[in-house]
């Protein structure tokens, strides 16, 4: 399989030149995506990964694979306990680490990137975090993924009702397939290396995400209609093995602490910036644009709080900590 990196070594020869020109106790650290490369979880994971190496400068050697070459999420997670990976980026199947991630899948919980930030600050860090610790993951920074949007072949959303039978791909998240279930549709988790092809076959009518990842995936050339409804915010998190971490030399700790607040920053403005950019360029491809109407999604949604609250230990608290941390 053709690797690629972005400013780093790739294959044998490279790897034996970056060798020859360091110390003996030089290191090679991976930073691997299952995301597209052109998506903004593929260039974020690439400007950690370039930034990082030129905070390292020769004393290490920085390695980036994008587009599921090393694996999807679950894969990934797998590689960053084992130490094989040891910086990715994680976002929906994060709940199936620590339930308390789930918090991000509550719909409309976010209301724009300052308020992600606040609850990354008070809530992720502190609260979070430490949930993934205990399952062998090192959650080091919050970027964005982006807010979530629906795209199907059928018909515009505007309403949960017209949810109604679709069958709709959403990520490995049981509270993402709960909310579609509460509005109507028929969600199923899939990989999403899979998901162009069963749009293309039809064998899924439509899927959510945010507009980076479907214009990263040319999702327009398979899809119908856009539907803005900004349902959820996903936010993904760089994120390490804690094997892997607890072994790096204090200062490189200390570099990839420094150049993940950078691309945080960078990621959440690129972010902004895409959510006006995408549109059009999906309006160009010949998809159909609509509003969805979010007072209408927000009051079909209450169960799914509900439930948050019921299942999660301390979910109220959470999502009531969350919302007042909006301003």
């Amino acid at each position: 399989m053709k690797h690629t990196r972005t400013g780093i070594t790739v294959g044998l020869l490279a790897c034996t030149v970056a060798f020859a020109a360091v110390p003996a106790m030089a290191e090679t650290y991976v930073v691997a995506v299952g995301a597209a490369s052109n998506s903004l979880q593929g260039r974020s994971a690439a400007k950690f990964a370039e930034d990082l190496q030129a905070e390292l400068g020769d004393a290490h050697t920085v390695e980036f694979y994008a587009d599921g070459q090393l694996g999807d999420e679950k894969e990934l997670l797998q590689k960053l306990r084992l130490g094989t990976v040891q910086f990715s980026l994680i976002s929906s199947i994060m709940t199936n680490v620590a339930p308390e991630f789930a918090l991000f899948d509550m719909p409309f919980l976010v209301q724009d990137r300052a308020h992600l930030k606040a609850i990354d600050a008070e809530i992720v860090q502190p609260d979070l975090a430490p949930k993934a610790e205990a399952a062998g993951l090192k959650v080091l920074s919050t970027w964005e993924n982006g807010f979530r949007q629906i795209t199907n072949n059928t018909r515009p959303i505007n309403v949960p009702a017209d949810l109604s039978g679709l069958k709709i791909r959403t990520p490995s998240s049981e509270w993402r397939v709960a909310m579609f279930k509460e509005w109507g549709a028929n969600p199923t988790p899939m990989s999403f290396s899979e998901v162009f092809v069963a749009l293309q076959t039809g064998t899924m009518d439509g899927q959510e995400n945010p507009l980076t990842n479907i214009t990263g995936a040319n999702f327009q050339e398979v899809q119908k209609y856009l539907s803005l409804t900004g349902h959820v915010y996903s936010p993904t998190y760089l994120t390490a093995g804690m094997g892997s971490w607890s072994k790096l030399p204090e200062d490189v700790q200390a570099a990839v602490t420094k150049v993940a607040a950078t691309v945080q920053d960078w990621s959440l403005a690129e972010g902004e910036t895409a959510d006006n950019e995408l549109v059009d360029k999906v309006k160009a491809a010949g998809m159909e644009v609509n509003i969805a109407d979010k007072a209408a999604f927000i009051e079909a949604s209450a169960p799914i709080y509900a439930a948050f609250a019921a299942q999660v230990p301390g979910g109220d608290a959470l999502v009531s900590r969350a919302q007042a941390l909006a301003k």
